[in-house]
């Protein structure tokens, strides 16, 4: 895969015939699993590399409904400046292989008008979610103006989003000084504004991470707000600097397969994302093989 390599019609032909072949032989097992009640996607960061259509070629092949994309200037998928030119050719080669954009993940924490080429052009192509940036709390700074600040901003994108049609939703990260790990501090922001309009991107792993045994009361709180669910594991190791949690392929770390049996009595409609931040990932076929993996271990879990 060769993300400056154009692909000829006849090309697509041909890898479209081998994966319905594959398909019809059953050599996909993660494709070949029940249906899942959501929608199931993978954020691009592993393959951000790819070019459109080798995209859409990975996606097919592990399995996925389609794919939470990254636009911005670190690890991004596609360049925020760029979006206008490049992200529609993105949305086309997914659509050729019954694919589909769900998230477009952004650096947007505030109104300007980056943000607005981005939100404007992702809703003209009938993408309707997003994810925000991140920001952190200084020492220097009261994390109660912190929050303050930052709510405010968020009350503003909820304006902005209503008027266009989309919804904003803010990932949780595990770390000290993150904006979103405790949850209560997002809870606080958005809880007097509209959950069509913003919300949370859950991310289980960062919250058991953080919440240790304390996860089901933030993933409670936090349930009206859903944008999408985030799917990433890990697990603790005593290394020479203490306790460190370190990613791991999904099912076999900290997260309990409960969050999602819970997850089908609620009325979120999806998507689950899938985020692959382990270091054994690997590359190439390694890496889509640990992808179906992952996918598999995921469709058993919510069969």
């Amino acid at each position: 895969m060769n993300p400056s390599t154009p692909i000829s019609r006849r090309k697509f032909a041909t890898r479209s015939a081998l994966v319905v072949a594959a398909l019809a032989a059953g050599t996909s097992s993660a494709s070949a699993a029940p249906a899942a009640p959501w929608k199931i996607i993978a954020f691009s960061k592993p393959f951000d590399k790819l070019s459109p259509d080798d995209t859409a070629d990975l996606v097919a092949d592990v399995g996925w409904d389609g794919i939470e994309c990254a636009v911005r200037a670190k690890s991004g998928h596609i360049a925020p400046e760029r979006v206008e030119e490049d992200l529609p050719k993105m949305v086309e080669a997914l659509k050729m292989r019954g694919k589909t954009i769900e998230i477009v993940t952004t650096e947007i924490v505030k109104l300007d008008p980056l943000a607005e080429k981005i939100l404007r052009t992702m809703a003209k192509l009938g993408i309707k979610k997003y994810r925000f940036g991140f920001s952190k709390y200084v020492k220097d700074k009261p994390v109660a103006d912190t929050v303050r600040e930052q709510g405010a901003a968020l009350k503003d994108l909820a304006k902005f989003n209503g008027e266009i049609g989309v919804q904003g939703g803010w990932q949780n990260h595990s770390g000290a000084d993150y904006v979103g790990a405790p949850i209560w501090d997002v809870w606080t922001m958005i809880r007097d504004l509209d959950p069509k309009h913003i919300g949370m991107c859950f991310d289980i792993g960062h919250s058991t991470l953080e919440g240790g045994l304390s996860w089901p009361v933030q993933a409670r709180l936090m349930e009206p707000f859903y944008v999408a669910v985030y799917l990433k594991d890990f697990y603790w190791e005593k290394t020479a600097k203490g306790w460190q949690p370190l990613w791991c392929p999904f099912g076999e770390g900290s997260v309990q397969r409960s969050f999602l049996t819970n997850l089908k009595t609620t009325n979120f409609a999806g998507p689950l994302s899938q985020h692959h931040e382990y270091k054994t990932l690997g590359t190439g076929k390694e890496m889509i093989a640990n992808m179906k993996k992952d996918l598999a271990k995921l469709r058993e879990w919510i069969a």
